[in-house]
């Protein structure tokens, strides 16, 4: 997922109820046995907060629910101007506010393992809504640069709970056959986000901006009072008929779920013999092959700087001699979320890895493109036709740049990790990645204004570097999970 300040994603009611009514459909009914391998409870660690069980009425039946797309409200380019005018800020003020909710987040993901796990996958984006709302009112309220940064890192440390919290969440209640789609959905909520956020800074003042920011996360609290948690979650803390509980809600009264069942059992079973794993256990190459694959997806897929691309993209829009760049912004930002929806329909078809190197390759190409251009702008004059066709080509890259990301390299690093990650590390492996990942968005965003400024055709170049090795990355250690358990991906790296 990429790391543009997202406020809150509070599309999970949405898509557990469209798990239970894909399951539904499903009429194929068996008895159940028991299952062979229970889970042991005497020396499992309970949780510390449970957050309801209220799906385990037998009598229930769900019906649709949806509570609209996230929105992310991290001030992207048409807000810059009114930003900077109000409070006074120079370029360094800006760049280190837009870099502040990073700084955030990596707090944010140094906990975010550990929450998770004692919490509940619902419980902690509980709690991370809260410094979500909090740090979107501080900003709005700002009159100097201090509480402006205070918001921002305390919005950010929300971000960096969400941004785990979510992909893993959605994983663990997907079936395989649906789960990268659905993981996909997570994507394009944060891409309708973006354009919304786009869309709101062309006529709303920034203030009131922020203020709308606080409004998803406030509707997803009492929202996640009405999705089940986690069924890996909950088996994982030995809380067997929870466990089955929710699994059944989520694929249907009708289904039977008895081989799922006994699959999620063996899987924790074989890995709650140790229950505690420490950073030396990472050695083992059954932790550390699977954990260096998600953090190398993570790290390429924000050194491409797609997030210095997209959060300044006015100022290279302007370089790229294009007047109304706040329009084309929002215009990015449309095409963004159509090619993030082809590649949620692709997501199960194309399978993960295909559209990986695809996406890559074509990052790379249109960053190629756009190096060129700006390259040759600088040694042309501004009066000729040739320096208008280069800024036409320059425009034309980055649309191709932005599709080609949004095809794969946007949403797919974090499906991924959340896949490939055993349950017995998840948790410190998962905060691991997650770190380094805002640690990446944080040299990028804070870097983006002063690389562009050095050069913007040997940024680009930079980029394009970056890129082509994400092509080799991926075709030589990245394995395909389409159409497989989580159990049976985690098992291969044995």
């Amino acid at each position: 997922m990429e790391n543009r300040k997202p406020i809150c994603l509070s599309h999970f009611p949405s898509v557990a109820w469209q798990l239970v009514e894909e399951g539904s459909e499903n009429k194929e009914m068996s008895s159940r046995d028991g299952g062979e391998n229970g889970l042991g409870q005497g020396d499992i660690r309970k949780p510390l907060l449970n957050t309801g069980s209220w799906y385990r009425l037998s009598s229930w039946r769900s019906s649709s629910m949806g509570m609209g797309s996230s929105a992310q409200a991290g001030y992207s380019s048409p807000t810059q101007t009114d930003i900077v005018a109000d409070l006074n800020l120079s370029v360094s003020e800006f760049s280190l506010f837009g870099s502040l909710a990073n700084v955030g987040a990596m707090v944010g993901a140094i906990a975010c393992g550990q929450i998770a796990e004692y919490m509940g996958r619902k419980g902690s984006l509980m709690i991370a809504a809260i410094p979500n709302i909090i740090g979107w009112i501080f900003i709005s309220f700002a009159r100097d640069t201090a509480f402006l940064y205070m918001g921002r890192l305390i919005e950010g440390f929300g971000v960096g709970i969400i941004s785990y919290t979510v992909p893993v969440y959605i994983a663990e209640i997907s079936p395989q056959n649906m789960r990268g789609s659905l993981g996909a959905v997570n994507q394009l909520s944060v891409t309708i986000g973006i354009l919304l956020a786009y869309l709101l800074g062309l006529f709303v003042n920034w203030r009131i901006l922020a203020v709308l920011g606080a409004l998803p996360c406030t509707i997803l609290i009492p929202g996640l009072f009405f999705i089940p948690e986690s069924p890996r979650w909950l088996a994982k803390m030995g809380m067997t008929d929870e466990f089955e509980s929710s699994l059944q809600v989520l694929r249907g009264f009708d289904v039977d779920i008895s081989s799922e069942v006994n699959d999620i059992k063996k899987a924790v079973a074989s890995s709650s013999k140790r229950t505690t794993i420490t950073f030396a256990a990472l050695k083992r190459k059954r932790y550390w092959f699977p954990l260096m694959i998600g953090i190398g997806l993570l790290i390429l897929q924000q050194l491409t700087g797609i997030n210095g691309v997209l959060f300044y993209s006015t100022t290279i829009f302007e370089s790229a001699g294009i007047s109304s760049s706040n329009l084309a912004t929002v215009g990015l930002g449309a095409i963004q979320v159509i090619a993030t929806g082809v590649a949620t329909w692709l997501m199960d078809k194309a399978g993960r890895r295909l559209l990986l190197i695809v996406s890559s390759l074509g990052m790379a190409l249109s960053l190629i493109l756009v190096s060129v251009s700006f390259f040759l702008e600088v040694v042309i004059s501004e009066d000729s036709k040739v320096y208008t066709l280069l800024g036409i080509l320059s425009l034309v890259g980055l649309v191709a740049l932005v599709i080609s990301y949004s095809l794969g390299v946007g949403a797919i690093p974090w499906l991924i990790m959340s896949e490939i990650l055993p349950v017995s590390i998840k948790g410190l492996a998962g905060s691991i990645a997650t770190f380094v990942n805002w640690l990446m968005s944080w040299a990028i965003t804070m870097s983006a204004n002063f690389l562009l400024d050095w050069s913007t055709g040997g940024t680009f170049t930079i980029y394009t570097v970056v890129t082509a090795f994400m092509v080799v990355f991926v075709s030589l250690w990245v394995p395909e999970t389409k159409g497989r358990t989580l159990e049976e991906i985690q098992s291969s790296f044995r």
